[in-house]
């Protein structure tokens, strides 16, 4: 059943791309965002800073059209200091879930950088306490993920969007300074702690249990006791 669900999201997302005649990577077919009915969910879309596009796009394979943000329940946000724009839906609804992608227009080539499936559930297969969580530089910060008891045996990851880099349960010492370590309590929920945080660690993770995921954003702030040392 898996093999064949995953096999008609493939033909699905080729027909999107062949739709909007654009260039696709497939390597996104098994992001599949878990949110509530009437919930929101943010989505970042990451794109090459040595080539910024001209521009961004929301695409929706349910009705093959770009969004845009004059939509009640749509938003989008450019952040080209970290070179992603942001994409927001609010209050889904059953009829929301399909097929969506980030594309970008570079030099009249338009490009699918993300693509996804968002699935709206009465209970999401995963889900976070806290879709945005901050701490401090050296500090740590915790995130608690969610997960239905159908997910109980899936691989639980913590990943980073921007290098698909990614954790699983136990402890990743990522340098001298800092981890990542994910506990899992077997019933419905793991943990993800990061401690010795560095400026460069914030951005945009998700959790995931299976092929479900849901998103988190970390903004990690300079600590003022490191500025009064340097005054000193």
């Amino acid at each position: 059943m898996a093999a064949y669900t995953k096999m008609k999201i493939f033909y699905i997302s080729v027909g999107f791309c062949l739709i909007l005649g654009v260039e696709c990577d497939h390597n996104w077919l098994n992001h599949i965002y878990t949110v509530q009915t009437g919930g929101s969910v943010t989505i970042p879309c990451y794109y090459d800073e040595k080539t910024p596009p001209q521009k961004k796009y929301w695409h929706s394979a349910i009705d093959y059209t770009s969004r845009n943000t004059t939509e009640e329940n749509l938003s989008v946000a450019d952040h080209p200091d970290q070179s992603v724009f942001t994409v927001t839906m609010r209050n889904l609804q059953n009829k929301d879930t399909g097929h969506y992608g980030c594309v970008v227009d570079i030099q009249e080539q338009l490009t699918v950088t993300y693509g996804l499936y968002i699935k709206v559930q009465s209970a999401p297969d995963v889900s976070v306490v806290s879709s945005s969580v901050s701490g401090h530089e050296g500090g740590d910060i915790s995130v608690q993920c969610l997960y239905s008891s159908e997910y109980k045996n899936e691989v639980k990851r913590w990943c980073r969007y921007k290098d698909q880099s990614c954790y699983t349960v136990g402890r990743t010492d990522t340098s001298q300074n800092s981890s990542v370590q994910i506990s899992d309590d077997g019933r419905r929920s793991f943990t993800v702690l990061m401690t010795g945080l560095r400026l460069t660690d914030s951005g945009w993770y998700f959790c995931s249990a299976g092929n479900k995921l849901n998103p988190v954003h970390l903004t990690v702030t300079w600590h003022m006791e490191h500025f009064c040392l340097s005054q000193n």
